[in-house]
């Protein structure tokens, strides 16, 4: 059994490393070539750095990388502390499990959905300033930039809006892992506050428990393209929509500089992760000093409400937003200051039905067949662990995480060059494919620790009554964890529904999705209209995430350990 466990592991590791990794080396690779000069397209075969030149000279180049370390840099580490700060304030009245129940929409809800239900709140003319015209005696929207602002501050906040849900989610699954209860009793019999005991002893804990997940929300953050659109500036915008943009541009010889960008948003997130790691190493040296220091008077106490309340309120301005999506796809006549719609109707669904449907069907197609490949994947490579009895390796965890810490638009241009080569790009193929790369290692992940958990005594139960491996895969391992199943499966989908760059850079324009229409409808089109593509958008991962908790308690209404509680 080891012998086959071994191979089906090498099997597994063969086609991640060639149908994922390899792609993404080959994308950086024809990316990189055109960064220095060389695309033979273009009659360019002399390395060169004149594209760097060009590069610089752009008008707006430098506000675009001031604007993409202030929003990435900022709205990571405002998440995290905030993140942090709540956790300590509520951790005893909040478990891992309800803390997911609580988080779940704000997960599940796309990033472009979000931007698009935050610009409908945020926006002069939107709900908060509606709700404040009576105060302020507005007759008129206020003449202030809430929504691409040149500051980027509409941007920070969606993307705090969107990154602490996930951060809690990580620091709570964290917490469950160390006796936080002990600790704290331990260092406030010593004296120490509250606040100060986090800082201490729980959070030198929980860093690197929680380190990977943070440093991919910082490789998102400082490449976002989607919120980045709907909510930052766009004269100039961030490097990344900038980049977005030259690679789009009529003229051929924009994809030279826009290539040196797209390098340039890699080297960006490389050297972000290296200055964590780095004030990692300066926090633990200080971090030595203060714990021989004492500082028992200390107080951390008017920080951890400050964090409660900050928290609580990006929560419901998040709420608010998924909320304004449905009503403005459903209203008809909301003229300003009213607070709700004069009048409601079905014209808004019924006058884009034409476009929505094929967006939906699409978007459906895809979700579907990148989740598939991806479960299936992972489910192989869990397996294949099992069977020969072997656990990960760093390297091999490196291999999931890659996809998600190398910004898309550093390899996606140069991945779509290697597809058309071989006569891929533009087809619905092409797609699947690219979503694969951002699909499967959130999929891995979610069902990784729901996997290993599985009590080991069924299996050698059933392995003493002759079953055999691979019965004991679909007899005993799938029933027990289609609930952890069902639940990757849904946050597949969700990941799956909000891939905008994959979708246009491999679509090539072609395949269209409620993502990619949304952010379109969104720059200035009926309000109404993309209230229903965003909808839609935010609709397929709820709905999916219904059904990963009720089929299992459908199937399984009978035989509570078969729900999958007992393992997750």
């Amino acid at each position: 059994m080891k012998h086959q466990g071994r191979l089906l592991r090498m099997a597994v590791l063969a086609v991640v490393g060639l149908g994922l990794i390899a792609p993404i080396a080959l994308g950086l690779w024809q990316t990189g070539r055109a960064a220095f000069g060389i695309l033979p397209a273009l009659g360019q075969d002399v390395v060169s750095l004149e594209p760097w030149r060009a590069l610089i000279e752009l008008p707006g180049f430098a506000t675009s990388l001031r604007l993409t370390l202030v929003t990435g840099l900022g709205s990571t580490l405002l998440s995290l502390l905030l993140a942090v700060g709540f956790c300590a304030a509520v951790h005893a009245r909040i478990t891992p499990a309800s803390g997911a129940r609580m988080l779940t929409p704000f997960l599940a809800i796309p990033h472009a959905a979000m931007a698009v239900g935050l610009a409908f709140v945020l926006a002069p003319s939107g709900w908060i300033a509606r709700m404040l015209a009576p105060l302020a005696g507005w007759a008129h929207p206020p003449d202030i930039a809430t929504v691409n602002d040149g500051w980027g501050l509409g941007l920070m906040i969606g993307l705090m809006v969107k990154e602490l849900p996930f951060l809690l989610l990580v620091i709570l699954s964290a917490l469950s892992q160390i006796p936080v209860a002990r600790h704290m009793a331990a260092g406030r019999a010593l004296g120490y506050g509250r606040g100060i005991v986090w800082i201490k002893v729980i959070m030198p804990q929980v860093w690197p428990l929680i380190r990977l997940p943070v440093w991919v929300v910082l490789a998102y953050a400082l490449s976002v393209v989607d919120m980045a659109i709907v909510l930052g500036p766009s004269t100039p915008p961030t490097l990344a929509v900038a980049v977005t943009r030259w690679f789009s541009d009529p003229d051929p010889a924009m994809i030279l500089p826009a290539s040196v960008g797209a390098m340039l948003q890699a080297v960006i997130v490389g050297a972000a992760v290296a200055l964590l790691i780095g004030l990692e190493a300066l926090a633990k040296r200080f971090g030595r000093w203060w714990l021989r220091r004492g500082g028992r008077g200390l107080s951390a106490e008017p920080g951890l409400r400050l964090a409660t309340v900050a928290v609580m309120a990006l929560m419901a301005l998040g709420a608010l937003a998924i909320l304004s999506l449905v009503i403005w796809s459903l209203a008809w006549r909301w003229s300003f200051p009213q607070i709700w719609p004069e009048s409601w109707s079905l014209k808004p669904w019924a006058r884009a039905q034409g476009g929505w449907m094929e967006a939906l069907g699409t978007t459906l197609v895809l979700a579907l067949a990148t989740v598939g490949l991806s479960l299936a994947l992972a489910i192989a490579w869990l397996e294949g662990e099992d069977r020969a009895n072997r656990s990960r390796a760093p390297w091999a965890e490196a291999l999931i995480y890659l996809p998600l810490l190398i910004p898309q638009i550093g390899f996606l241009y140069g991945l779509n060059t290697g597809f058309l080569r071989i006569g891929l790009s533009g087809s619905l193929w092409a797609v699947i494919w690219a979503q694969v790369l951002f699909v499967f290692p959130y999929v891995m992940i979610a069902l990784t620790d729901s996997w290993r958990a599985l009590d080991p005594r069924m299996i050698r139960a059933a392995a003493a009554l002759g079953a055999g491996p691979n019965r004991r895969l679909w007899t005993i391992k799938l029933p027990v964890l289609i609930r952890p199943i069902l639940t990757s499966a849904a946050i597949g989908v969700a990941v799956s529904v909000a891939q905008y760059l994959p979708t246009l850079f491999m679509g090539a324009g072609r395949v269209v999705t409620l993502t990619t229409e949304a952010v379109t409808l969104s720059s200035g089109s009926d309000r109404r209209v993309t209230g229903v593509y965003a909808s839609l958008q935010a609709g397929l991962p709820f709905a999916a995430y219904f059904v990963a908790f009720a089929l299992p308690a459908i199937l399984h209404r009978n035989r509570r350990a078969l729900s999958g509680a007992s393992v997750t």
